[in-house]
């Protein structure tokens, strides 16, 4: 139940235009500033977990492993996505506090 609230609440911010996904598009937000959290998908390569991993350190960007490739990508209508960057800051601390729960 927690993890369709996870997912939910990601869908709601893809429909609102407050989420990037995919690699290259979610290290532009956490580059820019705009990304309030990022998830990587459990599934994600090592090398895909460091680098956003890393990044996000580096920018001071919450990080945290959720899900997997497609059910990140169900939840926001795309294709599988192994990184997804928040660009709300309320959703992000409402996905943060869900993510706590578990």
């Amino acid at each position: 139940m927690k993890q369709n609230k996870v997912l939910s609440l990601l869908g709601l911010a893809a429909k609102g235009r407050n989420l990037v996904s995919g690699e290259f598009q979610t290290l532009e937000a956490i580059r820019k500033g705009s990304a309030m959290l990022v998830i990587i998908a459990e599934d994600a390569s090592d090398n895909t977990k460091k680098l956003f991993t890393d990044k996000s350190a580096f920018y001071h960007v919450p990080v945290a492993g959720y899900g997997t490739k497609v059910s990140l990508g169900h939840a926001i209508g795309k294709e599988q996505r192994s990184a997804v960057g928040v660009c709300d800051a309320g959703l992000a601390d409402a996905i943060i506090k869900q993510l706590k729960e578990e």
